[in-house]
């Protein structure tokens, strides 16, 4: 028995499922999950001393590789001032600062711990601000797990939301509506079913857990048009997408302005640190300003607004670091759609610059209807044989992989070759 397996039989005994999160399990797959230990660079490594190839990157963070030196030295620095004030420190405002005079569609902007609470406090500043209650959302966007995000992510248009979880009131999701991804039509028709009643329409710019899944061509620009037309607001959900497809994220690889952002994952460089932002007179009914509370011990904490920020000023000084993603993201997925062609596999590979995806289904996947079409037994397979040529991936059909500035061309050349052995 391996070291990883020894301490998930131990961790199933204290801890739900044996994993703090559910996308760390290894259920689907029929192993125990890989204990880490360390990480550098584009390598992972676990507690039975294998090494890895990353292609998770902490879910999205480390966009300039594990461990990387100038954030884990300015993470010691901090540490030695103390580890958490519950007060506010300079450090918070030059993060503001620095966010807010380079996105122009972020006049002002709150700090928070994680994703979920960031969509959280998104959606309440925008139903406070229209006075609205009702809420837009697509059928396979994950938007954290707040009880009015967690709607069952049904393919077809509805105009109240399902529990997708036990403990969730239906109460709280029956203003949650769920249109499909890439379907303005289905997102007009909920418009008119609940007009005047619309607060917000939440989307990812490009849909990442569902597998990934970019907008079609005039999708988030009719969302805008939309939104216009019918006095709601547009959040994006850049908890992924945010300073990873661009430094403005996908609403500045895209052209897109939205009227609120939410932030997460690199915005931390592996702390845990969300943030939600967008134009001031929203922004301003957050309190202690406004009448829409919303508060949190931790938020702003030293420590993590030091890794975050350290990160936020090298990416934005080095913009080269997004001309090597995309250039990394051509070599991988291209290099998979290459083999995938030569073999005459027909799964399918999507892509949007550093974040990809391949579907073990036959049909293009344009929405989360196509996207469950995918064969998950044969994933768990494909992932198995991947994991012991030192391939680390997402241990879901419906996840992203991630590349970092730290794979190689080698690396990636590497991994083509463990795929044309998998596949």
């Amino acid at each position: 028995m391996t070291k990883s397996e020894k301490l998930f039989e131990r961790a199933v005994k204290r801890i739900p499922g044996g994993v703090n999160s559910p996308v760390r399990a290894y259920g689907a797959i029929g192993e125990a999950p890989r204990f880490i230990e360390r990480a550098d660079g584009c390598y992972i490594y676990d507690v039975d001393g294998n090494c890895y190839i990353d292609y998770i990157d902490s879910w999205g963070p480390m966009i300039l590789g594990h461990n990387f030196p100038e954030i884990r030295e300015s993470v010691v620095k901090a540490c030695e001032n103390g580890l958490s004030f519950g007060c506010a420190t300079e450090i918070e405002v030059e993060m503001a600062e620095f966010i807010c005079e380079r996105i122009p569609h972020i006049d002002m902007i709150r700090m928070v711990n994680s994703g979920t609470e960031a969509v959280m406090s998104a959606v309440r500043a925008a139903r406070g601000f229209t006075g609205r209650n009702k809420i837009i959302k697509f059928a396979g966007c994950y938007h954290g797990h707040s009880d009015a995000m967690l709607v069952s992510a049904g393919s077809g248009v509805m105009t109240s939301g399902v529990p997708d979880s036990a403990g969730v009131p239906a109460g709280c999701t029956q203003d949650t509506m769920t249109a499909v991804y890439n379907d303005l039509k289905s997102v007009r028709t909920l418009m008119e079913q609940a007009a005047g009643e619309v607060a917000a329409v939440i989307v990812e710019p490009v849909g990442a857990n569902m597998g990934v899944v970019p907008p079609a061509e005039g999708f988030l620009e009719g969302l805008r048009t939309l939104c216009d037309e019918n006095g709601a607001l547009l959040i994006f959900d850049e908890v992924i997408t945010g300073f990873r497809l661009a430094f403005g994220g996908a609403a500045e690889y895209f052209g897109i302005c939205p009227d609120l952002v939410t932030y997460g994952k690199i915005i931390g460089a592996g702390m845990p640190v969300g943030a939600y932002g967008g134009r001031r007179e929203i922004m301003e009914m957050v309190s202690p300003v406004g009448k829409v509370y919303q508060a949190g011990t931790l938020s702003g904490n030293p420590i993590a607004m030091a890794a975050g920020l350290t990160q936020l000023k090298y990416l934005y000084s080095h913009p080269e670091v997004y001309t090597n993603l995309s250039e990394k993201g051509r070599l991988l997925y291209g290099g998979i759609r290459d083999i995938l062609k030569e073999k005459g596999i027909p799964y399918q590979v999507n892509a949007v610059e550093s974040l990809g995806c391949m579907f073990f289904t036959h049909q293009p996947v344009v929405d989360y209807t196509s996207a469950k079409t995918s064969d998950t037994k044969a994933f768990a397979e494909y992932f198995k044989v991947m994991l012991k040529n030192g391939i680390h991936m997402a241990p879901s059909q419906f996840e992203a992989m991630f590349l970092s500035n730290a794979h190689t061309e080698k690396v990636i050349g590497e991994t083509l070759e463990a795929m044309k052995k998998c596949l």
